[in-house]
């Protein structure tokens, strides 16, 4: 795990200060983009969040290719449900920056997100979201960089 931090403690538990399961993550979701895209989480690994979309009309731009837009607001969905479950029960996250480049062109089937911690600290982190093909092929990465505050 390459560019991760050192300090990333290696079992779920303690990295998770805020843990939810999958299915809790996918109620969360609600009525609203992430859910009117089909982004769905699938997997909570012990530092990583995994989810997948799929590239259909709603995800695609008009020449059918997945919309380079619609990957970043699947990265930034990543990053900010990781970042809440990265931090104390009660913490307020907001994203600070975001950036993408775009690797390869997908038109049909799902994309997947893996989600990875570069800087978990008490203030802010930085999460990593790697987007790949069904193929396994990266298509895009992204790194994302959130506010913790904490709750009142």
């Amino acid at each position: 795990m390459t560019g991760a931090l050192e300090s990333v403690p290696n079992t779920r538990d303690a990295f998770w200060k805020n843990p939810h399961t999958v299915a809790e993550l996918n109620a969360l979701r609600g009525d609203c983009a992430i859910a009117y895209l089909g982004i769905e989480f699938v997997d909570i690994g012990e530092t990583t969040l995994q989810a997948r979309m799929p590239v259909e009309r709603r995800t695609q731009q008009p020449f059918g290719a997945l919309h380079g837009g619609v990957s970043v607001v699947m990265a930034e969905s990543m990053g900010s449900f990781a970042g809440i479950c990265a931090s104390p029960p009660g913490s307020r996250i907001a994203g600070l920056e975001i950036n993408a480049n775009h690797l390869r062109a997908v038109t049909a089937g799902w994309v997947t997100g893996t989600a990875r911690a570069l800087h978990v600290g008490r203030t802010t982190q930085v999460w990593q979201v790697d987007i790949t093909d069904e193929a396994g092929r990266l298509c895009c990465v992204s790194r994302m960089t959130l506010a913790i505050a904490a709750g009142r």
